[in-house]
């Protein structure tokens, strides 16, 4: 069943199928003053799938339908105009018009672009080489799913989440053939350097060699090399090391995709600029999520993106004139399970002359805490291997709790905690229980 409009003719466009697109429009309808008519594009022929799936697809633990958000059929039930498969490349801002590579013209009241990042591609000779890749869609997905099932020799450049995942998501896809040899290549010293201290990253890498990984630290690299066919053949290192290689693929991160806010004569640094509430130096057009730029600072993790996608829809579902609540930053803890080892860490990853370190470790069971305290309040976590604890350190970092009652118990575990802590507060001559008693 179609749902009933508002009464408004104001037209939203949205640019931009994504994930941060997509959540957009799931927030609007749930709001009975969305815009009358929404029209969403994007560049892929695709609807709206969870790009954070790709690394399990790539490893053939998962299908491909089970990634798409919603279906074309979804949109018109929801009376939603989508074009897929077309690229916008002009905004004309004074007739509030935009125009497709495929020539189609749509005009709007309020323009969003969400249309996120590109891979960072490091200065290289030899980048430009057939069977060099990037992971960031599902047409990536493919060819390199189709590199693991033909190919004998991989590197994947980048020791970031999205480089692990590459790895090894091409070692399992090139089980059962011939076997792929996988080589992982991080110019820094440890995997996930942003993420992970010391400690946790050598787990993590042990772990990764158990599994028939090549991972190599420290690698600087210098050249890729091409063979006879014209392709790639093999990367260089600096320390004059040569990797045979079929297949490379480049994960070093993202750069946001700014281009046709640039193209629209929009303010932009790395990524579209935009206020307090997405808004960009037009006041009728919008950013949103890896392409925009606030206070300096862009984005790649979804929990900061929801927050915007929240204060956008407030902004789009009411008057101009309306003081709504803007976007604000946020600590934000990460999240993540690389290649069936889980991790969750926020704050510094390195301590500071006055932190307390605390740490804790179980070879056998593979787990890893630390903690870095200051004054008896946690700024900052890592967890590797069990990490369902996790978000109770979080909540606490945030509250800015003294942690000092419950200091034997930290590295045991939430509830051993959380217990002192309540049994430090019900002794207090303050609580409440003894000013009853």
């Amino acid at each position: 069943m179609r749902p009933t409009q508002p009464p408004t003719g104001e037209r939203l466009v949205i640019v931009g199928n994504g994930m941060a697109g997509h959540r957009l429009v799931e927030t609007l309808l749930a709001r009975p003053e969305r815009p009358a008519k929404i029209t969403v594009i994007g560049a892929e022929t695709a609807p709206a799938y969870n790009r954070i799936l790709l690394s399990p697809l790539l490893a053939g633990e998962m299908e491909r339908d089970a990634l798409t958000l919603r279906n074309a059929e979804w949109y018109a039930e929801q009376g939603i105009e989508l074009v897929l498969g077309e690229r916008v490349e002009t905004i004309d801002r004074a007739a509030r018009r935009l125009t497709t590579d495929a020539g189609r013209r749509l005009g709007y009241d309020r323009l969003v672009l969400a249309t996120g990042s590109n891979p960072a591609r490091p200065p290289v000779p030899g980048l430009e080489l057939p069977g060099v890749h990037v992971f960031r869609d599902l047409n990536d997905a493919d060819a390199l799913t189709r590199a693991a099932e033909t190919g004998r020799n991989a590197v994947v450049i980048g020791g970031g989440l999205l480089g692990l995942e590459a790895a090894e998501g091409l070692r399992k896809r090139g089980q059962g053939q011939r076997g792929m040899q996988v080589s992982l290549l991080q110019r820094d010293d440890r995997l996930m350097n942003r993420q992970l201290d010391l400690t946790a990253a050598r787990l993590l890498e042990s772990e990764l060699r158990s599994r028939g990984l090549d991972v190599r630290t420290g690698a600087q690299l210098e050249c890729l090399e091409d063979g006879s066919d014209g392709r790639v053949c093999a990367v260089h290192l600096a320390d004059g090391t040569r990797l045979p290689a079929d297949c490379v693929v480049v994960a070093i991160g993202i750069v946001p995709n700014a281009e046709l806010g640039r193209i629209a004569g929009l303010e932009v640094n790395r990524g579209v600029v935009v206020d307090e509430w997405l808004t960009t130096s037009d006041p009728a057009i919008h950013a949103l999520g890896e392409c925009c730029e606030h206070r300096g600072r862009t984005y790649g993790l979804v929990e900061p993106i929801w927050r915007q996608v929240e204060v956008l829809a407030d902004r789009l579902c009411r008057p101009a004139t309306e003081r709504i609540a803007g976007y604000v930053e946020a600590p934000s803890a990460t999240k993540l399970k690389v290649s069936g080892v889980s991790l969750y860490a926020f704050g510094p990853t390195e301590p500071e002359a006055d932190h307390e370190v605390l740490s804790y470790r179980d070879p056998q069971q593979g787990d890893y805490r630390r903690l870095l305290l200051r004054n008896g309040r946690i700024e900052g976590a890592v967890f590797y291997g069990d990490t369902a604890a996790g978000p109770w350190y979080f909540e606490q970092a945030l509250a800015g709790t003294d942690l000092s009652a419950c200091r034997q118990a930290l590295l045991l575990g939430a509830a051993d905690a959380q217990a002192l802590l309540d049994d430090a507060a019900t002794d207090s001559p303050t609580s409440p229980v003894k000013e009853a008693a």
